[in-house]
């Protein structure tokens, strides 16, 4: 039998910081690719099922928690103050939706939410859309808990809530649950009239459930590799054995996603992949009709749709890549399109405008878009029909032969905010005919505030702010933007955080977060975690790196694929930026980044791990090539347009190979403290990676006792623990051990 190379002492709790380091066996195994071979001595940690690498894995936590006790009393010290600043007993502000007001609450001393309702009152005007007062210690009259997922969560170290959907009718409420952290869900119809749950039960699906009326709900069902690939039309009451496929995806670079529009006159399916997609639609009064394509799929074009009526006629909102990779806002009469030409345009491309997308009503539109490295939100108020209902129009009025709407018909004006650096973005809005607008604001100081704007007037009133307990004052810390030269010139945003009482006469230390993939921005928002940073002394500060989308289209482009090093240069020349010009010293500065982020950190460890005193890398994808090179896994198809396709292109194999971070572990660099965390389950970046990682590193590098660590949560998936009381445990832990390396004070 082969075995991992442990100490007595390192299985169990324990006693003392003198143990030697796990020290996984060498089994090697050949790689082979396009007459390039790769031995790896530690692919046998793929194996879960095997009892050698569970144990491994549970010498790892030991180890780690002899080298990590000492932060003990910082972690509880953190964890106490996430909780006396959060107001534990709270509730959401309620939302309307046919009929009644939708909120959700939680209670001191319980990990999980309740989904709650009230009835609405009859009416028209401003009125009937102020929600109600309601205590956030006390039950309302009338109202009635519809979920409680501390229940469903009982007797279960992992919870996960997926779908939570009510039917138009409001008797019936579909949900998911996933109890493992595998994300393969399990969907339930309980009736809210009774209480009682129906027989209707669906296992192994996506997390979402949309309902057509009261009758059919549609569902995705996800292929062995864990992607959406089916779109499935179960009719309540009956055997799931006669619910029928309505979409099925063969590609397996698309996703495939379901759900209704705004007006609910729609259903809407979506198959993409990360650089093209392809809208069907189906009239939601005939739920077992036949799908119609809006526009075939063409390589590189993506478009995505919303339904609003204009001037009386059933309109696409179309938001599109036709004319400009930053892409435009056009309309077209609800159906089918064909040419670029078929499409009125009402926003065009600009260089220096990220077009994000829509959110229609019956009387007025939300546009989100980016400037500046800045989300932001502009406002159209719409033409009425003749009956000034604004009601989804008759589809045989919206043939290409009518008359156009013009395109003056929608005019947008922004909205503006006070602070340079800021997050907006509508939310909360589940009805079509209202003449209100929800937005939520927030910023780095500023905690979450939703506002809701009168349409007619345009007067904002604030609903609800983000409650901080104790003795927060935002006036107390500081947030600021500036501009970093990459290598090749290119302007990197960053984002820096601190206390306005720092003394920034020396150097102080400093957290610096990245992420840079998926075109996603890390965009200004409030963390009450984040305090116990600030409030020991440190310096946050977000490398809005290429990869990302904070500054449109082009970064993303630049940092992906063939282009992917940016993202790494990028960091390490904000991390010079910072210890060049004082802000911080190699050993006060810590590097953070989680998932595709950890792979980030992997290779600014390998290249520039001089730099840091230690990195924190949480559900690192840091064994990159090797999983692009396996499409069974999941997730690996559809992400060659992300990554590049090492298995079928020797070219992109060999730049993959010259950065991957499991690769490029060498002797010769110098690493700074290294902490890996992962989960037993997670689907999307597997435990493996991180297991690989630190073993060649020790087996490599060596390094000081308590150099790299490893804490794998073993009922857990890509987002961690769950439950909300677990998760500020290990936010604490994760904090303590970057204020003890950066040297804060506590």
């Amino acid at each position: 039998m082969s075995e991992v190379t442990l100490d007595s002492a390192s299985v169990g709790k324990p006693a003392k910081k003198d143990l030697p380091a796990p020290r996984a066996q060498r089994k090697p195994v050949t790689r082979s690719f396009h007459g390039r071979d790769f031995t790896d001595n530690f692919e046998w940690l793929r194996d879960k099922e095997n009892p050698e690498v569970i144990d491994y894995l549970e010498a790892e936590n030991a180890y780690t928690e002899a080298f990590t006790s000492d932060l003990d009393g910082t972690a509880d010290a953190i964890f106490k103050e996430i909780k006396s600043r959060v107001q534990e007993t709270d509730m959401s502000v309620p939302t309307r939706l046919n009929g009644w007001w939708y909120y959700s609450r939680t209670q001191e001393g319980k990990s999980y939410g309740m989904s709650c309702r009230v009835r609405a009152e009859a009416g028209d005007g401003l009125a009937a859309w102020t929600p109600p007062t309601i205590a956030d210690d006390a039950p309302a009259p009338g109202e009635q808990v519809i979920l409680d997922a501390n229940e469903l969560a009982e007797g279960h170290d992992f919870f996960a809530l997926g779908a939570a959907s009510v039917s138009a009718d409001g008797n019936l409420l579909a949900y998911s649950t996933d109890v493992t952290g595998d994300e393969r869900y399990t969907l339930r119809v309980k009736d809210l009239r009774t209480g009682e749950l129906l027989d209707d039960e669906i296992a192994g699906i996506a997390a979402g459930a949309t309902w057509v009326g009261s009758e059919w709900i549609f569902y995705q069902k996800v292929d062995e590799a864990w992607r959406p690939d089916s779109v499935w039309r179960h009719r309540v009451g009956t055997s799931t054995e006669d619910d029928v496929c309505v979409f099925h995806e063969p590609d397996e670079a698309y996703w495939v996603g379901v759900g209704t529009v705004r007006s609910e006159k729609y259903l809407i399916i979506e198959s993409s992949s990360k650089i093209t997609s392809e809208v069907w639609y189906l009239d939601a009064s005939d739920p077992t009709g036949e799908f119609t394509c809006v526009r075939p799929r063409e390589a590189g074009v993506e478009y995505d749709i919303d339904h609003a009526v204009i001037s009386g006629r059933d309109m696409w909102l179309i938001t599109h890549n036709m004319t400009g990779s930053n892409f435009a806002l056009a309309m077209v009469p609800a159906g089918s399109f064909d040419s670029i030409s078929d499409l009125t345009e009402l926003v065009a491309h600009r260089d220096d405008v990220r077009v994000e997308g829509v959110d229609c009503f019956a009387g007025h539109i939300a546009f989100g878009y980016r400037r500046g490295g800045i989300g932001r939100v502009a406002l159209a108020v719409l033409d009425q029909d003749e009956d000034g209902a604004g009601s989804a129009g008759d589809a045989s009025d919206t043939s290409h032969a009518a008359a156009p709407v013009p395109a003056s018909a929608v005019n947008f004006v922004e909205l503006d905010f006070d602070e340079e650096l800021y997050s907006a973005g509508t939310t909360g809005n589940a009805e079509w005919d209202t003449p209100v607008l929800r937005y939520a604001y927030g910023s780095f100081t500023t905690p979450s505030q939703l506002w809701q704007i009168d349409i007619a007037s345009g007067k904002r009133v604030l609903l609800k702010e983000q409650k901080i307990r104790g003795e927060f004052n935002r006036g107390d810390y500081v947030a600021k933007r500036e501009w970093v030269s990459a290598a090749d010139g290119a302007q990197i945003p960053v984002s820096i955080i601190h206390r306005a009482d720092l003394d920034l006469s020396k150097p102080n230390p400093t957290l610096l977060y990245g992420y840079g993939s998926y075109e996603a921005s890390m965009d200004p928002g409030f963390s009450i975690a984040r305090l116990s940073l600030l409030d020991r002394g440190m310096i946050f500060v977000i490398a809005h790196v290429r990869g990302g989308g904070e500054m449109g289209r082009g970064w993303w482009e630049n940092g992906r694929a063939t282009t992917k090093k940016n993202t790494f240069t990028d960091f390490v020349a904000v991390a010079d930026y910072l210890l060049d010009s004082g802000w911080t010293t190699r050993e006060q500065l810590v590097a953070l980044g989680g998932s595709a982020g950890g792979m980030l950190m992997g290779v600014v460890a390998n290249i520039a791990g001089d730099r840091f005193a230690g990195i924190q890398a949480v559900v690192p994808f840091v064994d990159c090539l090797t999983s692009m090179l396996m499409p069974e896994l999941p997730l690996t198809v559809v992400e060659w347009d992300e990554w590049g396709d090492p298995y079928h292109d020797p070219e992109v194999y060999d730049y993959m190979a010259s950065y991957a971070p499991y690769e490029n572990i060498s002797a010769d660099a110098k690493y700074p403290k290294i902490l890996a965390i992962t989960s037993l389950n997670d689907t999307r970046v597997l435990y493996v990676e991180p297991a690989k990682w630190i073993a060649k590193l020790r087996e490599v590098v060596g390094g000081q006792p308590g150099q790299f660590l490893l804490k794998t949560e073993m009922s857990a998936g890509h987002g961690g623990v769950s439950g909300r009381y677990e998760r500020w445990r290990q936010t604490a832990f994760e904090y303590a051990w970057i204020v003890h390396t950066a040297g804060a004070v506590e």
